[in-house]
Parts: structure tokens; C-alpha cells; sequence
């Protein structure tokens, strides 16, 4: 059977202890090469990286959900209750990525994190992570939200196609920039941030002034008997609760920029508390201006609509064709961070050796940015904006996202309270950001919880989807995660068997100062018995070695 050898070529030999620290350049655990990127793409500041997680956070969640929220819980108050449940969870995970992300300051997020714990099989989490980020497209949920709100403000039908025609728009504008002019992508981001900034302040301001009775239409009192028609079903509430998930999803996203920002340690233990506590507050406050200016009743049937009723009862029906343009925005700006950040998971994936053709995704050519990612993800979004039947899409996608993401989270808060429980092995885990053992396994738990729950029937007539079966999200996510596993067990496992070699990993440091890992053929030779364990082998001067027996 196939077996693996790491060899480090061009540096010194490293112990093979577990060792994470915040140093700009972070060795893995199994004496691998520090991974490392040149200084000039180090572009990413506090003020880059607090608008990377904000743009990433608020797409279209907060305009586009509190309607399914308020429909699935039935009251005012227990929706409030869900944001609110949801927050916590959110503060509680970056946390956890936090004290990951300055341990092990890295392009990659969740693939180092997953890599650093789960170590045998050697790689098998690395290629289930793969499925899922290679497979995904997360950009298209938001794609499909932005053709939506242009069409509604230029007040044409939305039908199937023109609105999916303007979200591949959206979504090939975003993968061009940040292709062709990495800096001005980031600046872009930046001003849209801004801008998304000024818009929910105002929507807050608003808020108020329709708690002080100034609307179009008569006050609709949604805070008096606030739980009135409170439904106790566990589907509805944990479906709710996936969608003000989806509506945080992000608070990881300066994680996977590591190696491109400066002083990563520093500039992220800024930058994330700083954006998902600000948006936080601000998520309860524009639910709390929501349920002041629009009846309770017009925002269970409202869909996607609830903040264009909002400005509609408060300003006007022209407000309402200009907060179509702003939800746009809102949405283009999350499309430019999440492609942004999927790109360069592939990217990292691609260092790793693993996935087919890992030398183009690996690639910084021809414009010095992650383009080969950036293309990968661009295909498999527009795929699943343009595939799906319409109606039950925009649903299907949020969960198909979402699911897989608890499952993700909750590995990599199991893997943190493993080594908070393992100190002898993990001696040298010394970060300086700690989420602290009980975090942990509160956002353990609550990851648990949205794993197991989706699987029990909903109520009649609380089923997220018209057609659909409503566990078919979940069955969709473990099929991912599965055909990472089979394509591990063919590459790690059947095809060195069948070809008589081993697979010896190489990490080289390439002419543009990226690192990147090369796995080689080495015949063996005899009679060898199968497994994948560790072996020792002395390195030379110029040549660190782990090889597996």
C-alpha cells in the first residue's frame, strides 16, 4: 500500500514536535517547511481586513431573511431571540479562529486548522475539506440577490433568467477584479464597506424615527404582546436559526488571507472582534427598525422583500426603488469577499499537492493574484446560480452552505478542545489569543446541535422548501464531504498500491517566494507491508525529511 514521505528541500530540518506560534512564517506539525510568502503581497492592513469580514458578513442576510425568521419562529419576540442566539454562536466562533488564526497565521483558514489536529489518516481531512470548497460556490447565493434587487429597482419582472443573467454579471465583474488588480479589488471592497456602513446606520435611524410614529401607514405595534403566535416547532427554530447563521457567515473570512496581510497576529485580533461585534448591534437594531415601521403580517409574506417594505412605509414608494440599490451593493460587496477568500482557499489547497492540476491552482501568474482559484470558484458558482429550478434556489443554497459549514465548525472546535486537553502533546501551543475552554465548546456543541437537528421532520407546513425533501441539503453536504473521502482512499491509498510506489511530499520554495508542495512517485522497492504511519529518515544539509512507513 502507498505510504507518504514529507521532505522539506532548501531549509534546515525541523523538529517534529506540535509547534504553532505567531510567527509571520508557521510550520505545520509534522516537520513540513514553513510555509512562506513574499513580503510585497503582504497588502492587507486593520482597515482592509475589518472590511473584508463586514463586507463578507453583511451581504443580503440581514435584508433578506428576517422574513423566513419571523415565518419559521411566529413571533417577534422569539425571532429576536434567534438573532440574538445566533450572535452569540457567531462571537463564540471567531473566538476559536481568532486564537487558530494567530497560532498559525496562514493562507488556507479551516485546511491548516484541520490539517494541524487530525493527522491520521495523513491528508484525509485536507481532501473532505477540498470536496467542499471545490465544490461549493458560495458566491451565488448572493449573485442571485443582486440581479433580483437591480431588476426590482428598475421595475422590470424578475423571471428566471434576466435575473440570474445580471448575478453572472455581478459574479464575472468580481472574479475579473479581483483577477487583474488585487489592490483595487480591496479598494473597492473598502468603499463598498463604507457605503454598506452609512446605509444600515440610516436604516437605524430610521428605525427610531418609526418608533417615534413618523410613517406612511399606521403604527403597527409588533412589540405589544411581542410573543403572540409563537410556535414551538424544533424544524422551524433550527432553520431559523441557519438562516441568521448564514446571515454571520464571515467572521472568518481575514483567515484565510494570512500570509498576505501585515502583521496578521495584530492586525486580526483588531479586525475580527471589532467587525462581527459592530455588526452584531447592528443586526438587532435593524431588526428592532424593521418590526417598527412593517406589520408583523406583511413581514412573514414579505420573502426576500422585508427591507424594501420597511423604506416603502417609511419614505415612500421611490424610497423603495432606491433601497433596491443599496441591498445591490450591499450584495456585490459580499460577492467581491467571497470570492476574494475562496480563491485563495483553492490557492492554498492547491500548495498542498493534493487536488488534481495543484501547480495551476497554486499559481500567482500572470497578474500576481490567486487567478486559477479565483477562476475555480467563478465555474462552480456559476454553475449552481444557473442550475438550480427556480423557487426553492435561493433556500437550498443558503442551507447547502450552511450545513456543511456547522459540520466544518464543529471539527475545528473538537480539534481546539482536543489540544487544550492534550497539553503534553501539544506543549508548544502558545497563541496570543485563547478562546478559552468553555467557548469552545459552547460553539462545539451549538455547531452539534445544528449538525443533528436538521434531520427531524418539520410540522405541516414549515417545510423551508415547496418541492424539495427537507433534509435534501444535508443529504447533499455529506455526499461532498463523501466524495472527498473516495478520492482520498484512490489517490492516497488504491493507486500507489496498484503502481507500486509511495507518495513523498516535496515543499519547494518557487521563484515568485511561494512555497509550494509537490507529492513524487518513489518506486518501492521489494516487498513492503501497506500503511500510512511515520518514519524517520537523517536529512542532509539542505534536505529536511519525515517520511511515513
Amino acid at each position: 500500500m502507498g505510504t507518504y514521505d514529507d521532505v522539506a528541500v532548501g531549509h534546515a530540518p525541523k523538529p517534529s514536535s506540535h509547534r504553532a506560534t505567531s510567527l509571520i512564517e508557521t510550520s505545520s506539525h509534522d516537520g513540513d517547511l514553513l510555509m512562506q510568502a513574499p513580503e510585497d503581497r503582504r497588502q492587507i492592513g486593520v482597515v482592509s481586513a475589518t472590511f473584508l469580514i463586514f463586507n463578507r458578513v453583511i451581504g443580503t442576510g440581514i435584508f433578506a431573511t428576517p422574513g423566513t425568521i419571523l415565518s419559521l419562529t411566529g413571533s417577534v419576540g422569539l425571532a429576536l431571540f434567534i438573532w440574538v442566539a445566533g450572535m452569540l454562536i457567531s462571537l463564540a466562533g471567531t473566538a476559536v479562529y481568532l486564537e487558530f488564526g494567530t497560532a498559525i497565521p496562514r493562507n488556507g483558514g479551516e485546511k491548516n486548522y484541520l490539517e494541524f489536529v487530525y493527522t491520521k489518516p495523513k491528508y484525509l481531512a485536507t481532501a473532505m475539506f477540498a470536496s467542499y470548497v471545490c465544490l461549493l460556490g458560495w458566491a451565488a447565493s448572493n449573485s442571485v440577490i443582486f440581479g433580483e434587487y437591480i431588476l426590482l429597482a428598475a421595475e422590470k419582472d424578475v423571471t428566471r433568467w434576466n435575473q440570474r443573467g445580471i448575478g453572472l454579471a455581478c459574479l464575472t465583474t468580481a472574479f475579473l477584479v479581483h483577477s487583474f488588480a488585487v489592490k483595487w479589488g480591496l479598494r473597492l471592497q473598502n468603499v463598498l464597506g463604507t457605503f454598506k456602513l452609512v446605509i444600515i446606520i440610516f436604516i437605524i435611524c430610521s428605525g427610531f424615527a418609526a418608533l417615534g410614529g413618523h410613517l406612511k401607514i399606521d403604527k403597527p405595534h409588533n412589540f405589544t404582546n411581542a410573543f403572540e403566535g409563537t410556535k414551538g416547532s424544533g424544524y422551524g427554530i433550527v432553520t431559523a436559526l441557519y438562516n441568521v447563521i448564514w446571515s454571520y457567515i464571515g467572521y472568518s473570512n481575514a483567515n484565510y488571507a494570512l500570509s498576505e496581510t501585515r502583521n496578521p497576529e495584530r492586525t486580526l485580533k483588531i479586525a475580527a472582534p471589532l467587525a462581527v461585534i459592530t455588526v452584531g448591534i447592528f443586526y438587532m437594531l435593524v431588526n428592532i427598525a424593521y418590526f417598527a415601521a412593517v406589520p408583523k403580517a406583511d413581514i412573514m409574506t414579505s420573502g426576500r422583500t422585508v427591507a424594501a417594505l420597511f423604506f416603502r412605509n417609511v419614505f415612500g414608494k421611490q424610497a423603495e426603488r432606491a433601497l433596491s440599490v443599496f441591498v445591490a451593493l450591499s450584495a456585490f460587496g459580499n460577492v467581491l469577499a467571497v470570492i476574494f477568500s475562496q480563491g485563495r482557499i483553492v490557492q492554498e489547497l492547491g500548495r498542498e499537492g493534493i487536488i488534481p492540476l495543484s501547480r495551476l491552482w497554486a499559481s500567482n501568474k500572470p497578474f500576481k493574484s490567486p487567478a486559477a482559484g479565483l477562476f475555480e470558484h467563478w465555474v462552480v458558482s456559476m454553475i449552481i446560480l444557473l442550475a438550480p429550478p427556480p423557487g426553492d434556489a435561493y433556500n437550498f443554497l443558503v442551507n447547502l452552505i450552511s450545513y456543511p459549514l456547522s459540520i466544518v465548525n464543529a471539527f475545528v472546535s473538537a480539534g481546539l478542545i482536543y489540544i487544550y486537553l492534550n497539553r503534553k502533546k501539544f506543549h508548544d501551543w502558545n497563541p496570543p489569543i485563547r478562546a478559552t475552554l468553555p467557548v469552545v465548546i459552547f460553539f462545539f456543541l451549538s455547531n452539534l446541535y445544528l449538525v443533528a437537528s436538521p434531520y427531524v421532520p418539520p410540522d405541516a407546513g414549515q417545510n423551508v422548501y415547496k418541492h424539495l425533501p427537507y433534509y435534501l441539503h444535508c443529504v447533499v453536504a455529506l455526499g461532498i464531504f463523501a466524495a472527498g473521502a473516495i478520492y482520498w482512499v484512490g489517490w492516497a491509498v488504491v493507486l500507489p498500491k496498484i503502481g507500486g510506489y509511495r507518495l513523498i511530499k516535496e515543499t519547494r520554495l518557487e521563484a515568485d517566494g511561494w512555497t509550494r508542495s509537490v507529492f513524487i512517485h518513489s518506486p518501492i522497492e521489494g516487498s513492503e507491508d501497506g500503511g500510512i504511519d511515520m518514519v524517520d529518515e537523517e536529512p542532509d544539509l539542505s534536505v529536511s525529511a519525515e517520511r511515513t512507513k
